[in-house]
């Protein structure tokens, strides 16, 4: 990393950034041009702090124009620029190069429309996740996907990352619930694509969920909401072992039960988060707790939370508590969603993987993460989508001891290939950026990279749009890397 932010130290260093900065402010404003050292450490990193590389420029949009216009002045200066929506994300996907204009959607906060007959709602991209619920549950429909961070991450960010959640079990991720996008591409190209029922041709809103703004800016998006289920009810299982709670999620399943939601926290997440938000309802003494939310028809959520209790209860499950009223289910899922934060109370500083395994590896793998946290020393905190198989590995460690960050970026790597070994993937829901970038090659072959090369090159032809994110690259992966790097980068561009 050192190596490369010196030789975009360089290439700043070389720019005239003084007529650059007055381009900005004759589309924009004054006002939504950033340029002053002291506030641009604002922007200096995301959610992943321990990578940090300040801007050159911030602008901050707030229509589908002013981006388009935003971006058609790095087009003209051979200009890369990153996207950062609430700067929520954890894999260094919003890490500016120094080089670069940062452009920030967070003053795109609009709810443009809501359509309650065709259940869909057009949002701009600083649009909170939460806000989408609230601004239709008084008219009895949600927004399913929930990130743990969704009363302050935004929605242009769940699109990059393709975000998940803790109801995404039943309902799908992120892509599964968009319908449409406006976009601003690399080259300032304000284009539509998707917002019908069956689009013909290429799936391009697929394409560019999930794409880490490596593709252009959605500036309009059309989200899918779903009408509230009539009945709810989640309950709380806990265990002895981590094998049985395991075992209960595979066969939670293989009985036919898909439950809204799937949750697993170990010991180690449960005492933080009784420590921090003192819920009391967590068993302190539980070596895991299995969060099991159902959802439908009164009848259906009967039937299927007695299954889901005979269930665990038959896989060795201490104590079942149900949470029928909002109030008690909220309860038990703040906790949950507080897991992260919590850990802040317990270490200085943390280092959350993303690796996602089949549900029957559960047991297994989470044995290998204990294995590998004995064999390099530090702690390691499980807390993570059970249902789907996505763990959420946070590693404690203190940033400001040296050598302690290489070590536990090793610790997460070890862990990421202990996913791909069992049949997984190296992200789930929070994106691969500049922080696992290394490590694609670890799950696709040469030609698949080349694949999504030839994707990339299309859309972005010049690599401005959020360039050494996603792909690996040769400062950074070593001679491997450099090899497949240099193909990629003889690839005729269109």
């Amino acid at each position: 990393m050192t190596s490369e932010v010196a030789l975009q130290d360089s290439a700043a260093e070389q720019r005239d950034w003084t007529p650059i900065v007055q381009e900005f402010v004759n589309v924009l404003s004054d006002d939504q041009v950033v340029r002053r050292k002291e506030e641009l450490l604002v922007y200096e990193c995301d959610g992943l702090t321990s990578y940090r590389q300040r801007p050159a420029v911030v602008v901050l949009p707030k229509t589908t124009e002013e981006v388009a216009a935003a971006v058609k002045v790095c087009d003209r200066n051979n200009i890369p620029f990153v996207t950062r929506g609430a700067g929520t994300g954890l894999s260094g996907g919003a890490l500016p190069l120094s080089d670069s204009v940062l452009i920030v959607t967070a003053c795109m906060r609009q709810i443009l429309d809501i359509d309650y007959d065709n259940q869909r709602i057009v949002v701009q991209p600083g649009v909170i996740n939460n806000w989408v619920t609230q601004a239709v549950s008084g008219a009895g429909f949600y927004y399913a996907p929930d990130p743990s961070s969704q009363s302050v991450c935004s929605i242009g960010g769940n699109i990059a990352e393709n975000s998940g959640g803790v109801h995404c079990l039943k309902y799908g991720v992120t892509t599964n619930h968009v319908l449409g996008l406006k976009l601003v591409l690399p080259n300032g190209d304000i284009v539509d694509v998707g917002d019908m029922p069956e689009p013909p041709g290429y799936d391009l809103t697929g394409i560019f969920v999930g794409s880490e703004g490596t593709l252009g800016i959605a500036t309009e998006i059309t989200l899918r909401i779903l009408k509230s289920p009539e009945s709810a009810q989640t309950l709380l299982a806990d265990f002895n072992n981590v094998e049985a709670a395991g075992k209960s999620v595979s066969e939670i399943i293989s009985a036919g039960i898909i439950p809204a939601g799937m949750e697993m926290m170990d010991n180690f997440s449960i005492n933080a988060v009784e420590e921090v938000v003192a819920l009391d309802c967590y068993p302190r003494d539980a070596t895991a707790i299995l969060i099991v939310e159902v959802d439908g028809s009164p009848a259906d959520v009967a039937a299927s939370a007695q299954k889901v209790s005979e269930i665990v209860q038959e896989n060795g499950a201490r104590n079942v508590a149900i949470a029928t009223t909002p109030d008690e289910r909220l309860r038990l899922w703040k906790g949950r969603k507080a897991a992260f934060a919590a850990m802040g109370k317990l270490s200085p500083d943390y280092y959350v993987q993303d690796g996602v395994i089949p549900r029957a590896q559960l047991p297994h793998v989470l044995n290998e993460i204990e294995a590998l946290s004995q064999k390099y020393g530090y702690r390691i905190a499980n807390v993570f989508h059970a249902g789907d198989g996505n763990l959420h590995p946070l590693i404690l460690y203190n940033n400001a001891v040296p050598g302690q960050l290489e070590t536990v970026e090793t610790l997460g790597g070890e862990i990421l290939k202990l996913c791909v070994e069992a049949g997984g993937s190296i992200s789930g829901e929070h994106g691969i950026g500049a922080d696992k970038r290394c490590y694609m090659p670890q799950m696709f072959a040469t030609a698949d990279l080349e694949t999504m090369q030839w994707v990339r090159q299309a859309i972005n032809a010049r690599g401005l749009a959020n360039p050494t994110k996603l792909f690996p690259t040769p400062k950074t992966c070593g001679e491997a890397a450099m090899a497949q790097t240099a193909k990629f980068n003889n690839i005729e561009r269109f």
